[in-house]
């Protein structure tokens, strides 16, 4: 067994120390617009990924205008200055890449893949629409019904989501983040075109953005061309201050019970208010991290797995999760789907009781190395895909956080101790947290 795991370590290091003699570390530019610029050269393919990312978000859509920030992300492939409506996904296709977009509470980001040689030509459409986006000759009614169809399609089609949906909402009692992404539906309703560009012409700016390229590239030859097609858009002075309504303390914890017909399996989920990354200060994050994974990761390894799904078999399922990729707070989330005949009270009831005896009797390190050893691998997994790597950095990087913070971020997880596991799991506190059963119409 010692000689497996030399092996496995052997194998990792190897392969870690292939992946940095193909991928050069990030480099940092910012224009004199205040646009910065991030470049990973890694040449073992002709391939390049061009991503903008924007520090606005769903958490920053006005009040009454949730959804504002998913809808501008659909209505910016739409008509500019130069390009008609539909023109921009026809030179991607034209030029054999593809491209896509998506929004977070705390940033949107545009993305494509491309051949090298292509680059130039993603730039200057990227930087004509980060500027000269023009709804007033585009037709965006037929838009805003897409995204009242995605709503219905891929979130109220679905009594899980609908649920997640719900115990956001109790969590968040101030916080912009207890908002959907995509919006509430009867808000959604009433978005406009004017709406999309009054926000677009708020937060779409240079110095509100950041570019990352990665690939078959030299880090001069990007910067001089996002000098010639971003460098010439003029900052915006006047940007807002990004504020956020905070949490007050929470001292209650909240329960609710969703009843759907639609329900196969009831469960119990939990959320609880957890901390995020921080500049700087990263390792309490990374010991919920890796709570998280010891506690739920595996389904042959984890606590809560082996404990009530294999060894008790009240569950079917047991699950943990963290995440703290956020601008101002994270959240912790723990979870059991029981077996039949097991209620969801005493499904409950046994969830917590685990987690209690974890707390009481410490952490496996055996455990922990299999968990360390989970996280190394999928670092490395990461590194060797161009696109993970440049999506890493820019959430990274708009979340706040420095390249620094970035490359440490292995390391700290690497080295979060039992003891540091074990004051996570203490400070998940139910009177910061949300409770949810998930039933069919007639339980």
């Amino acid at each position: 067994m010692f000689v497996a795991k030399r092996l496995i370590a052997a194998t990792f290091v190897w392969a870690a120390s292939a992946l940095a003699a193909a991928a050069e570390d990030p480099q940092l530019f910012t224009l004199d617009n205040g646009m910065q610029v991030v470049v990973v050269e890694d040449h073992r393919a002709p391939v390049v990924v061009q991503m903008v990312w924007y520090r606005v978000g769903a958490a920053d859509d006005p009040a009454g205008h949730s959804g504002i920030a998913h809808f501008l992300e659909h209505l910016m492939f739409k008509a500019t200055d130069s390009m008609e409506e539909g023109e921009f996904d026809a030179v991607v296709q034209a030029n054999g890449g593809s491209h896509n977009a998506f929004t977070s509470w705390d940033y949107t980001a545009y993305h494509q893949r491309v051949a090298a040689d292509r680059l130039p030509i993603m730039m200057q459409m990227e930087a004509d629409r980060m500027v000269n986006l023009r709804l007033d000759r585009s037709d965006w009614l037929p838009e805003r019904d897409v995204i009242l169809r995605e709503r219905g399609q891929t979130l109220e089609s679905s009594p899980d989501r609908v649920f997640g949906e719900q115990m956001r909402a109790a969590l968040y009692q101030n916080s912009p983040y207890g908002r959907p992404i995509i919006g509430w539906r009867h808000e959604m309703e009433q978005l406009t075109g004017d709406i999309a560009t009054d926000f677009y012409r708020v937060h779409y700016a240079p110095n509100n953005a950041i570019l990352v390229v990665a690939g078959d590239v030299e880090a001069e030859e990007v910067l001089a061309l996002a000098n010639q097609y971003y460098g010439p858009i003029p900052a915006v002075t006047d940007m807002p201050e990004r504020f956020r309504p905070q949490e007050p303390p929470q001292l209650a914890e909240r329960r609710l019970v969703m009843r759907d017909a639609r329900v196969g399996q009831p469960y119990v989920n939990r959320l609880y208010l957890a901390p995020n990354r921080r500049p700087g200060d990263q390792h309490e994050a990374a010991a919920f991290e890796v709570l998280a994974a010891i506690l739920g990761g595996s389904s042959q390894t984890s606590v809560l797995e082996r404990r009530l799904t294999y060894d008790e078999g009240i569950a079917i399922s047991a699950w943990a999760g963290y995440s703290g990729d956020a601008l101002d707070s994270g959240t912790f989330s723990l979870g059991i789907m029981p077996a039949e005949g097991v209620t969801l009270e005493a499904a409950e009831a046994a969830l917590d009781r685990v987690l209690a005896d974890f707390i009481e009797t410490g952490v496996d390190m055996d455990q922990l190395e299999r968990v360390r050893m989970q996280i190394r691998a999928a670092a490395i997994y990461e590194q060797d895909d161009t696109a993970d790597r440049a999506n890493t950095l820019g959430a990274d990087l708009v979340l706040g956080l420095s390249l620094q913070d970035s490359e440490d971020w292995l390391s700290i997880l690497e080295s979060v101790t039992p003891e540091e596991v074990l004051a996570a799991a203490r400070r998940l506190d139910r009177r910061a947290s949300v409770t949810g059963w998930l039933m069919g119409a007639e339980e």
